[in-house]
């Protein structure tokens, strides 16, 4: 007697999505570490030097923390009220920040005390940055301005008060130290330039701008704001370039990776999306625990960090080949309590593992075709696997016996029916084997019509509302179908036109024209 063979339910999986390879190059990242901190994780940036600390700034402080160790390396505490922004200097000696003090504090990284205090505005101030040549600041307050100062003399170079609401974003040009744009919750972005002490370009983003960045090139700038992403060229203008909408709630966070040929974003919807610098398309997505509302990219891209609105920050490593190899040939000895790495195999013992099988195989078995039916039509299996509901069901009509699984069920039990077949009728994997089932259903009910419920009339109404619904779209994608195949013969007729007439084109036929065309 031949062996029993279970269910194939991957005939009717969906299909892979087929992977490019920057799916394999951002999910090559080990497993996240957490840390935790006090507040809300406001900016995170990462050092520009060797091993690349990244600064947090969180609540009342700057903690920098080693990424390879993830242990706090130094703390900068000199803050008598919340610190804002805190940012490296290109050469990573420095460090800029901001705060509900009002005040600009600049840190010596090593010796962690303030070297300058530049003050000037009026209310907290949320981002700082230090220009491309590192001899200038700039600072982003809820006053409504931006500011300029010098770090060399410890003075104000210039103001600018041109938003009407708080300034909560700004970044400085990566080619011009005299450039830089700022980003407020009045929907605009402006452009100055220091030379000319003047606003040079305004961009309205249509939404409260939270972030802005600039592209290697300088050239072009990413504002964020709402649930989009506007890519803007700041050399034509002020051109619009494209609009990015991958994000179902605020973005609160842009960064570069791979060199400026990738974009980060972090949103409140508890996800990072990465994208091509060049074409703007999403290339991949990852998943947080919690609202992101910073990200910070070390060069690389060897690690990713992510402040979260808990407290709470997420550390991602690349793992190299070394790594991978050391954890796939890692033998555990049980008793022995050690482990041991062998860098070759000598053999392999394939183990004896118990085949188990599922309940409604268990019943198919035993030819119980109304237990096996039963066991596939629970709620749980019907929407998260309807793929094995649909099996079982193929495997019932391929014996035959589907009729006598059905046979003498209840109207509760027909309505559950009636409803997985209306929610995947529309399904093209399913619909040839949903459509026998409705059929031999409706043969069931046919001799006992008049003594059915009024619930299950209802859902036969709803069943062939759905049924229309399904053969209008069918004739309208035929429709249309029928008008691009018009139109693609008249494109190859027009070609094959033309390619005859240069074939048979001659220099008798090229005088001619001239005759004709003198003559007109």
């Amino acid at each position: 007697m031949a062996s029993f063979k279970k269910i194939n339910h991957k005939t009717l999986m969906k299909s892979s999505v087929d992977l490019i390879p920057d799916n394999y190059y951002w999910k090559n990242y080990g497993v996240s570490v957490l840390l935790k901190e006090f507040g809300p994780i406001d900016f995170i940036d990462f050092s520009p030097k060797d091993p690349h600390c990244f600064a947090v700034t969180c609540s009342c402080r700057v903690q920098i923390y080693n990424p390879i160790t993830k242990i706090l390396s130094k703390n900068l505490n000199k803050f008598k009220k919340a610190a804002y922004g805190g940012s490296y200097r290109k050469d990573g000696e420095l460090i800029c920040v901001g705060g509900d003090e009002s005040v600009i504090k600049v840190f010596n990284v090593h010796t962690r005390n303030p070297l300058r205090i530049f003050a000037g505005h009026t209310k907290p101030i949320h981002r700082t940055f230090f220009t491309v040549d590192g001899n200038r600041i700039t600072s982003f307050s809820d006053d409504k301005s931006t500011a300029v100062y010098d770090i060399m003399s410890e003075k104000e170079l210039i103001s600018f008060k041109e938003h009407r609401d708080y300034v909560r974003a700004g970044c400085v040009s990566p080619v011009s130290p005299d450039i830089y744009l700022s980003g407020g919750y009045d929907n605009m972005v402006n452009m100055y330039d220091i030379r000319l002490q003047k606003k040079i370009f305004s961009f309205n983003h249509d939404f409260p701008v939270e972030s802005l960045l600039f592209l290697p090139s300088g050239g072009i700038f990413l504002s964020a704001g709402g649930t989009e992403i506007r890519v803007w060229d700041c050399l034509s203008t002020g051109k619009l370039l494209a609009k990015i909408s991958q994000h179902h709630k605020t973005i609160t966070s842009l960064q570069l990776a791979s060199g400026g040929q990738r974009i980060l974003s972090g949103s409140l919807d508890k996800h990072i999306k990465i994208y091509d610098s060049g074409t703007f398309k999403l290339i991949h997505t990852l998943e947080y625990p919690n609202p992101v509302l910073s990200i910070g990219v070390s060069a690389n891209d060897q690690f990713i960090a992510a402040g979260m609105v808990d407290g709470m920050i997420t550390v991602r490593q690349k793992e190299d080949a070394d790594r991978k190899w050391l954890h796939a040939n890692k033998i555990s000895y049980r008793y022995e309590g050690s482990n041991v790495y062998y860098s070759n195999v000598d053999s392999y013992v394939q183990g004896r593992t118990k085949k188990l099988s599922s309940k409604h195989d268990v019943c198919l078995k035993k030819f119980q075709y109304s237990k096996a039916l039963e066991h596939v039509m629970i709620n749980y299996v019907t929407n998260k696997c309807p793929h094995i509901t649909v099996s079982l069901l193929q495997e019932l009509i391929r014996r035959k016996c589907l009729s006598q699984a059905l046979n003498g069920r209840d109207g509760k039990y027909l309505i559950n029916m009636f409803k997985f077949i209306i929610r995947h009728v529309g399904n093209i994997r399913y619909c040839r084997v949903i459509l026998h089932v409705a059929d031999i259903l409706l043969d069931l009910c046919e001799n006992k019509v008049e003594d059915v419920s009024f619930a299950l009339k209802n859902i036969w109404k709803l069943l062939l509302k759905r049924l229309k619904e399904e053969l209008h779209m069918i004739a309208s994608l035929l429709t249309l179908q029928g008008a691009i195949d018009m139109i693609l013969s008249a494109t190859e007729i027009v070609d094959s036109t033309i390619i005859n007439y240069q074939q048979n084109f001659t220099p008798s036929n090229l005088a001619l024209e001239n005759v004709i065309l003198n003559v007109f």
